[in-house]
């Protein structure tokens, strides 16, 4: 009998922190995110590759706060998809991650990885040249607070 109530007694607990963590989700969603800038680093001519630097300026309105472990994106310039990337910091534990403390506004870097392909050829050329285009970009934030984590879909340009 009294292991049936201190069964009873932990899973009332864990049904409790389950609660108390979702309690943070509304939170979290709230969490804006801008494509700041997007600019050539670096030219392979040979391999026909380039460097990009992808900066979001991530936004944290709510009164929580919050890590960014990652954004997967696909980029996009003049309305055409020109590839996939992400930035992470999984690998980092969450007390060494920026934390974006209410009303935070933290521009986050990411190196995009650009391959000239028949596809993409004329797109390719004129981002290489620095031509003014128009830059999207759309994907999936995940945040964290303490207790809980939200993937949320975003869609953005500059």
């Amino acid at each position: 009998m009294i292991l049936y109530v201190a069964i009873a007694g932990l899973l009332a607990m864990m049904g409790g922190f389950v609660y108390y963590a979702s309690l943070d989700n509304p939170h979290l969603e709230l969490v804006e995110v801008k494509l700041q800038s997007v600019k050539v680093m670096e030219v392979n001519q040979i391999e026909d590759r380039a460097k990009l630097e992808v900066t979001f300026l991530v936004k944290n309105p709510s009164d929580k706060t919050v890590t960014v472990p990652l954004i997967t994106y696909d980029l996009y310039a003049n309305d055409q998809r020109v590839g996939s990337s992400q930035y992470s910091t999984q690998d980092v534990a969450m007390p060494g991650r920026a934390a974006f403390y209410p009303g935070a506004e933290i521009p986050l870097k990411n190196v995009f990885q650009l391959t000239q392909s028949e596809l993409n050829s004329d797109i390719y050329q004129a981002i290489i040249d620095e031509r003014p285009l128009t830059y999207s970009a759309e994907g999936i934030i995940t945040v964290e607070s303490a207790w809980s984590i939200v993937e949320k879909e975003f869609k953005t340009s500059m």
